[in-house]
């Protein structure tokens, strides 16, 4: 190691350690629609921040919580419930945060330590170890007197200007990682407000409706027009459908559609295997890998630890966790592999149907319908007969195949995406207690960028 770094405590290179407040000073009558935003355990659960899914406080209820107020650059623990998340406040429109009761923060002194380098010693394998020391797993684990624990944790620091540039290659890493998610959410959205357009609002045989001068029988609740991601061509797509809507039991479709299921134009593969049948290095997929409404699977493990019987599936199935479908898990396999039972493999019963499907599977409504329909009090499931029954209004096979076709590139780009920042993620983990203990020197590091 060299010889210019320090060992220093936490308390050292610290201006401030608090915790959040107790939770009677936080309740869900002081929430407003707007405000400053609370910092909970869902935000520290994807790269170094996740900023989505706050509650706010008022500005006034945040100045009585001021010890538990969190700036730019402060790093957030949680100390109950989850441990070892780790976030690093982020530069953003939102001027300052409140901690939740199950975090504290570290407000590092910046001529001393650079708050980037101290998260990643934190994410580093010494640092959560560190970090789960002193840990109680008695009811809700919780790190036993988590101040003076965080404080007493000691590190080699490097010199300053050594620090920002360890940090930095790590960022870059992490910056590209984060650059593929918000691609893969956009690719996403636009996939989604696609199939809503053609197959929900019918925006295309509005359009043609408006061109005859024909009244709409009901206003598109998209409001008509949109245009921006039809893919076809907007001279293709106008000939692909008809020109009126017409009255069904599914209220107003398309005329020459059918009011059908989606068992219709879907089919849950069941193909069970056995761990003495699992090939080795064989991904596996269970409920915690899978992210709440996205459809981009980007996380999983290897098989070698399945000791119970699993599913098989193929690279391109519609993966649907079952189990409390309200949690909204539903995802594309990204290659072939096995996932937990718990979890329903779908497929199209033919390649054309493949978006319709997965427009529909992964959709607010359908999820919704599977959670009325689960059985279950503590953990409802649902199952394939369920989602099988879902009513839809089937187009016809040329529609679901120019849908097919439009999204197929950006759901390549998502794919191709989640691989390259698996490989980029696996790099970051491989040099961060290299560069953190001073094992690697930055330079040496660099031709691995």
């Amino acid at each position: 190691m060299a010889g210019d770094w320090n060992d220093v405590s936490m308390e050292d290179i610290a201006t401030k350690i608090a915790m959040g407040p107790f939770g009677s000073d936080i309740k869900t009558d002081n929430f407003v629609p707007s405000g400053v935003p609370i910092i909970r355990g869902g935000n520290l659960t994807s790269g170094r921040f996740h900023g989505e899914g706050f509650v706010y406080l008022t500005e006034e209820k945040a100045d009585d919580l001021l010890n538990s107020n969190a700036y730019p650059g402060d790093i957030v623990f949680t100390h109950r419930g989850t441990l070892g998340q780790v976030g690093l406040v982020p530069d953003s429109p939102f001027k300052r945060y409140v901690v939740s009761q199950s975090q504290m923060k570290l407000t590092c002194d910046r001529k001393l330590a650079d708050p980037v380098f101290i998260y990643y010693f934190f994410k580093s394998p010494v640092g959560q170890h560190a970090l789960l020391e002193n840990t109680s797993q008695t009811g809700v684990p919780a790190i036993s007197r988590p101040i003076t624990s965080l404080k007493a944790i000691r590190l080699n620091l490097p010199p300053l200007a050594e620090q920002k540039a360890i940090a930095a290659v790590l960022g870059a890493l992490d910056d590209k990682i984060e650059l593929n998610r918000r691609m893969n959410a956009t690719l996403e959205a636009i996939a989604r407000a696609l199939f809503q357009s053609w197959f929900v609002d019918f925006d295309p045989v509005r359009r043609n409706m408006d061109r005859r001068g024909q009244p709409s029988p009901q206003p598109s609740p998209s409001g008509r027009g949109r245009s921006a991601a039809e893919g076809e061509g907007a001279e293709g797509l106008a000939a692909l459908f008809p020109e009126h809507l017409e009255e069904t039991a599914l209220g107003h479709i398309p005329r020459g559609w059918t009011a059908g299921k989606l068992g219709d134009i879907g089919t849950n593969s069941r193909r069970g295997v056995q761990p003495s049948d699992i090939a080795p290095n064989t991904p596996y997929i269970a409920l915690e890998h899978m992210p709440r409404r996205c459809i981009a699977l980007g996380d999983w493990a290897d098989s070698a630890d399945v000791a119970s019987g699993k599913s098989a599936f193929k690279k391109g199935e519609i993966l649907f966790g079952k189990l409390r479908p309200y949690f909204h898990k539903v995802g594309i396999a990204p290659f072939d592999g096995v996932c937990s039972t718990d979890i329903l493999v779908l497929a199209p019963k033919s390649p054309e149907w493949f978006g319709f499907l997965l427009g529909h599977a992964s959709s607010d409504e359908l999820i919704q319908f599977t959670d009325l329909a689960s059985t279950g009090t503590k953990m409802p499931r649902t199952n394939w007969s369920d989602i099988s029954s879902f009513k839809v209004a089937l187009p016809p096979k040329p529609i679901a195949a120019a849908f097919t076709r439009t999204i197929q590139p950006m759901l390549d780009r998502i794919r191709a995406n989640l691989h390259q920042s698996r490989t980029l993620a696996t790099l970051r983990d491989t040099l961060l207690p290299k560069l953190l203990s001073g094992e690697l020197s930055v330079t040496a590091a660099a031709p691995a960028l």
